[in-house]
């Protein structure tokens, strides 16, 4: 019996590969099309056993799919955005949703105005992982949450630089690349970032972009929290390296994500829960609680709830707006640390039409 949700995939390179082997494990999603320029991506849908498209055009003339997932360059998802939305075809597009923040409100908007579902890849939150830790949270296990802490240090071989050298280039470092991820978590975790005071070193290997950055996030609930990034230190605290989430990555027992509060305190992805006993005391002994783990594909749970959202099952965990304000806190640490000064978020888009 064939699936009852048909999603095509746009652009199949390393991540559009890694949704294509998501759409083939789910039991309830159908690969529609694989829409793509590259010979290589060709072979992906003689392998699949799918039809093999030139243009995004095309796929939605033909009508032949009940949604799009987007996973080609950052520049082209707003114009593939926009054309899946005048379709009236629900879209969920890879991180970053657009290249600017100003970018991602007029696609966000466009797709508010038509009624059309608009999904980010910001797959990480469809991690049991980060469920289990955003239900102790709401539980009030670790009290009034006063302050987080993440790291993302991870070496890049010079080959990943290599096979595609715009990850050379100015705005493709690992404030963009890679922290957008670890931003997003804590948005979902903690809420709405209000300020961003950063800094950031230009890359060490002649790149244009920076290699290592770090940030003061402050709040709206009153959290104050620092994050840090770097892709040439070598390290094991790092989401890739610490979840186990890409079986690509070599595992450790490590954690990444500290949030700290009144009662406790949790490290993520381990999920260990510190809480004093008896008195909340510096004096007092402090005890660790492994909160229990279950393990499934984020990204089969991702395309999975992408294909509720389509049937009206659900509503987007990871809306276009949400993955708009994820941008926008990655904008403020760049423009943050090019000015050496504090940036307000909600002037983030102000400053960048000027």
């Amino acid at each position: 019996m064939s699936a009852s949700v048909r999603i095509a995939v746009v652009g199949a390179g390393l991540v559009g590969v890694r949704h294509i082997d998501a759409i083939n494990q789910s039991a309830e999603v159908e690969l529609a099309a694989i829409v793509d320029t590259s010979d290589t991506a060709r072979r992906v849908a003689e392998d699949n056993q799918v039809p093999f498209l030139n243009s995004l055009q095309e796929l939605l003339a033909e009508r032949n799919t009940d949604g799009v997932l987007i996973s080609t360059p950052t520049g082209l998802h707003v114009e593939q955005g926009l054309q899946c939305i005048e379709a009236g075809c629900p879209v969920l597009i890879e991180k970053p949703v657009a290249t600017t923040a100003l970018d991602a409100y007029e696609l966000v908007s466009r797709g508010r105005d038509r009624g059309v579902p608009i999904l980010v890849g910001h797959h990480r939150r469809h991690n049991p992982l980060i469920l289990n830790a955003h239900a102790l949270i709401e539980a009030d296990e670790i009290g009034d949450i006063l302050t987080v802490q993440g790291t993302c240090w991870l070496y890049k071989p010079d080959d990943y630089f290599e096979v595609a050298p715009w990850r050379t280039k100015k705005g493709a470092g690992p404030i963009s690349v890679n922290l957008i991820h670890d931003v997003d978590l804590m948005r979902y975790l903690l809420g709405d970032v209000i300020r961003v005071q950063a800094a950031a070193s230009n890359s060490a290997r002649g790149f244009e972009n920076e290699n290592v950055a770090a940030a003061v996030l402050t709040f709206a609930s009153g959290v104050v929290g620092t994050i840090s990034v770097s892709d040439s230190v070598v390290s094991p605290w790092s989401w890739e390296l610490t979840a186990s989430e890409n079986p690509r990555y070599p595992a450790t027992n490590q954690s990444c994500l500290l949030i700290g509060g009144s009662k406790g305190s949790l490290s993520i992805p381990d999920l260990t829960l510190w809480t004093h006993q008896t008195v909340r005391s510096w004096w007092s002994p402090i005890s660790a609680t492994s909160v229990p783990q279950n393990f499934s594909d984020p990204l089969v749970n991702q395309i999975e709830h992408f294909a509720d959202v389509i049937t009206g099952k659900a509503t987007p965990l990871v809306s276009g707006d949400e993955g708009m304000k994820t941008l926008q806190v990655i904008e403020a640490i760049q423009m943050s640390a090019e000015q050496q000064t504090a940036i307000d978020i909600d002037q983030v888009m102000q400053l960048r039409s000027h």
